[in-house]
């Protein structure tokens, strides 16, 4: 079952992964990202260390660091 998040607005996202590869350094590096409809790289949950957060102005959700506890 693919990761859903609904934001204030009542709109589902679904949370996905995708293997990019840097510019200058040619380092493969994966980015997460939110999409309207689930398609390939949809992910089942949010990685470790990682938090959903919502945008204030446009409720879009954006995956954040989890600030550590020391």
């Amino acid at each position: 079952m693919a990761f859903a998040y609904t934001n204030k607005k009542g709109q589902t996202y679904y949370l996905h992964e995708q293997l990019v590869t840097l510019r200058g350094n040619n380092r493969r590096q994966p980015i997460f990202f939110f999409a309207r409809q689930p398609r390939d790289g949809v992910l089942e949950s949010v990685p470790d260390g990682w938090e959903v957060k919502e945008t204030p102005s446009s409720g879009m959700p954006v995956l954040k660091r989890q600030v550590a506890v020391h």
